[in-house]
C-alpha cells in the first residue's frame, strides 16, 4: 500500500528509548542538544513581532510564485549589508522552511535516482529530505587535521554520470568548518567541468566564533549556485517559517533555472501572505538576536576549552562557526571507549545529561559526541562538569 520512497526503519534506537524513559520520569534533565532558540532564554522583541501581524494588507491575497517582491527584496538587502554581495531579488525564491526549499531544487535539477553529492559528517535531515524527492545521496568527506577540510579525492571518487549536484553546508553542521577559498574554486571547476549545479546551506552562516562575517555563495558567479538560508537560524525565528533559495551563476543557467522555479513555486504557493508581509520586521530581528547567540556561543566555548584542557581522556575539535561542537575521546582512551551510542546513554542515564553521539551526525569512526553551544551558559556548565 505504501510507497518504497518512505519505507523507513520506523523502530525506535535505543538512544531514543532511553531518552523517553528518562523523560516520562520527570527527572531533570541538562539538554546540551537544545537547537531551539525560542527555548535558550533569549530576549525577544515581543511587541514589534506582534506588531508586525497587524499589517492590514495580509487580508488581501497576492499570489506570488516567487514571494512578495517587498519581501525579496529584504532578502537583497540583508546579502547587501551584511554581507556585502549584490543580489537581485528576482533571482531568490520564499520558501516556508530550507526543507522545502531543498524539495524545490532537488525537483528542478534531479530526475528519479539521480545523485547528489552531500558531505560527510553532516545533518541527518539530508536523507529524508531526499528519499522524498527520489533523489540518491552520495557522500565525500571532511577530515580533521587541527581544523576540518574537504576531501577532493573523496569528491572525484563519487562523481558518477548520475551525480547532478554537489551540496555544502556553509558552515558545516556539527563541525563549523567553513568552505575556504581554494576549496570554493575546486568546487566550482568541478561543476564547471562536469556541468553540475552548486548547493549551498548557509543557515549558519552569520554565526562566526571570531565574530568576522564570511562570504557567501549567493553571489557565486562560476557555476549554477543555489544557496538557501532563512530565519529559523538568522534571525533566532524558527516559528515564522520562512526560508530563501537564492540562485545565481552564468545568465543563461539561472534564467532558465528560476523559469523553472517558478512554475515549481506557483503550483504550491506555500508562504502565507501575513508572514511575507511582517518579514521586513522579522528578519531585522536579527540584528537583536544574533548578539545574544553569539555571545552565549563564545562563552561556552570559551568555558568548554578551558575545561576540557584539564582532561587527558577527552578533546575538543577546532571549529569556526555554527552552534554545535564536536568532542571526541583522545586516541590512548579509544580502547575502553564502549561507543558512541553507549556513552551518551549512559551518560543520560547517569548524569541525566543529554548529549549527541557521533553517528547521529555521520562520523566515519567512532569516538564522537556532540553538543550544543547555544544552550544556556548554567545548563552548559553543569553538563559539561558531569563529563567528569
Amino acid at each position: 500500500m505504501f510507497s518504497e520512497r518512505t519505507n523507513w526503519k520506523l523502530s525506535q534506537n535505543r538512544y531514543t528509548q532511553a531518552l523517553e524513559q528518562l523523560r516520562a520520569s520527570s527527572q531533570p534533565l541538562i539538554d546540551l542538544t537544545l537547537s531551539n532558540p525560542t527555548e535558550c532564554g533569549l530576549d525577544y522583541d515581543e511587541e514589534a513581532i506582534q506588531r508586525a501581524f497587524q499589517n492590514p494588507r495580509a487580508l488581501t491575497y497576492e499570489p506570488t510564485a516567487k514571494g512578495l517582491l517587498a519581501a525579496r527584496k529584504e532578502v537583497a538587502e540583508y546579502y547587501r549589508e551584511d554581507h556585502g554581495e549584490r543580489v537581485d531579488p528576482e533571482l531568490i525564491v520564499l520558501t516556508t522552511s530550507t526543507s522545502e526549499a531543498y524539495s524545490y531544487v532537488f525537483r528542478l535539477l534531479c530526475n528519479p535516482e539521480d545523485e547528489v553529492l552531500v558531505p560527510k559528517p553532516s545533518y541527518p535531515l539530508f536523507d529524508f529530505l531526499a528519499d522524498l524527492q527520489d533523489v540518491r545521496l552520495v557522500p565525500y568527506q571532511l577530515h580533521y587535521a587541527h581544523g576540518w577540510f574537504m576531501d577532493f579525492e573523496s569528491v572525484q571518487r563519487a562523481l558518477t554520470a548520475k551525480t547532478r549536484a554537489v551540496l555544502l553546508v556553509h558552515p558545516n553542521n556539527p563541525t563549523g568548518s567553513y568552505s575556504k577559498e581554494e576549496e570554493r574554486e575546486q568546487l566550482n571547476r568541478i561543476c564547471r567541468e562536469r556541468d553540475l549545479a552548486l548547493i549551498v546551506d548557509e543557515v549558519f552562516l552569520d554565526f562566526s566564533l571570531d565574530g568576522q562575517k564570511r562570504q557567501s555563495f549567493a553571489a557565486n558567479r562560476d557555476t549554477l549556485t543555489f544557496t538557501l538560508s532563512g530565519l529559523s537560524k538568522i534571525a533566532g525565528l524558527p516559528q515564522m517559517k520562512v526560508a530563501w533559495v537564492v540562485t545565481s551563476g552564468p545568465i543563461s543557467r539561472t534564467t532558465e533555472a528560476m523559469a523553472r522555479l517558478e512554475i515549481i513555486a506557483d503550483t504550491y504557493l506555500s508562504l502565507g501572505s501575513p508572514t511575507q508581509w511582517a518579514f521586513p520586521v522579522l528578519l531585522e530581528q536579527r540584528k537583536r538576536m544574533q548578539p545574544q547567540l553569539q555571545e552565549r556561543i563564545r562563552e561556552n566555548w570559551t568555558y568548554l576549552k578551558s575545561k576540557l584542557s584539564q582532561t587527558r581522556k577527552y578533546e575538543l575539535l577546532e571549529t569556526e562557526g555554527g552552534w554545535n561542537v564536536v568532542m571526541r575521546v583522545r586516541p590512548d582512551h579509544t580502547e575502553k571507549w564502549p561507543g558512541d551510542e553507549e556513552f551518551a546513554i549512559e551518560l543520560m542515564k547517569s548524569k541525566n545529561v543529554l548529549v549527541h553521539p557521533g553517528h547521529f551526525y555521520d562520523f566515519a569512526c567512532e569516538g564522537h559526541f556532540i553538543a550544543s553551544l547555544i544552550t544556556p551558559t548554567a545548563d552548559f556548565r553543569r553538563g559539561i562538569e558531569a563529563l567528569g
